[in-house]
């Protein structure tokens, strides 16, 4: 009996210990499959909004940017402004057509409402990577374009720009870095202006909201793999815990 006793016992630890493994790794499995789901939501919400803004195209005053509770929100916006004599802004790390390059913002001080970074577009990296000599725009201009909110930081390591040459090369857009090394005396306004790809200034650029970032199909794909991997987890966890055992 004591055998048998043991082997009870022996067996009852294993699914103990295997079950415990089990439902930790459904649980951590499935939780990742929630957070790609709900990343779809929002980047679909996202698109969602930005597309209804671009097919109505009402303009909307350039002052609209500095609007603290509209940080989030997208904007067709018109308006004259001169831009800042300070160095462009180089936002490091970004892919067009399979091709490395950089991401060109400039700081332009509307007629009125709080400076703010234009998205001048996007210019190619050498494989030296020597950063690209971006030219000063002078006197007013007239700009039009989506005010949109400026690209996710995702973790934010490191400081978010170093002067590099004549420009300031950027890991991340950070408006509150950003006017404090280059020296403003104001806070930059919390949305960012997508020119018009149509406006004759600027580099090649477009209005795609998800250039170097997952679009939602993605995320919903993720997802499913992550709830297939935890329904698999379970279905082993079931299949080990109720086999029949082979008898000697």
């Amino acid at each position: 009996m004591a055998p048998h006793r043991e082997e009870v016992v022996s067996r009852r630890r294993t699914l103990i210990v295997g079950w415990t493994a089990a439902l930790l790794a459904i649980a951590l499995f499935a939780n990742l499959g929630l957070w790609q789901s709900r990343r779809a939501v929002e980047k679909q919400a996202m698109l969602d909004a930005a597309a209804a803004v671009m097919a109505d195209r009402t303009p909307r005053p350039l002052s609209l940017a500095g609007d603290a509770t509209r940080a989030r929100d997208y904007d067709w916006a018109v308006g004259t402004g001169t831009f800042d004599a300070r160095a462009a802004l180089l936002l490091d790390n970004q892919q067009r057509n399979g091709r490395a390059g950089v991401r060109v913002y400039r700081i332009i001080v509307p007629v009125q409402g709080a400076p703010m970074l234009v998205d001048l577009g996007w210019l190619p990296l050498a494989g030296d990577r020597k950063l690209p000599k971006v030219p000063n725009i002078d006197g007013a201009i007239e700009l039009r374009g989506l005010l949109v909110p400026p690209p996710s930081t995702g973790l934010a390591l490191g400081p978010a720009l170093a002067k590099q040459g004549d420009v300031w090369l950027m890991t991340r857009v950070d408006q509150a870095a950003i006017a404090g090394e280059t020296g403003l005396s104001v806070p930059l306004a919390p949305r960012v202006l997508r020119l018009d790809p149509a406006l004759r200034i600027g580099y090649e650029r477009d209005l795609e909201l998800l250039p170097n970032t997952l679009p939602p199909d993605q995320h919903r794909g993720y997802a499913v793999q992550w709830f297939a991997l935890a329904a698999a987890v379970l279905a082993t966890a079931l299949l080990l815990t109720f086999r029949k055992r082979r008898r000697p």
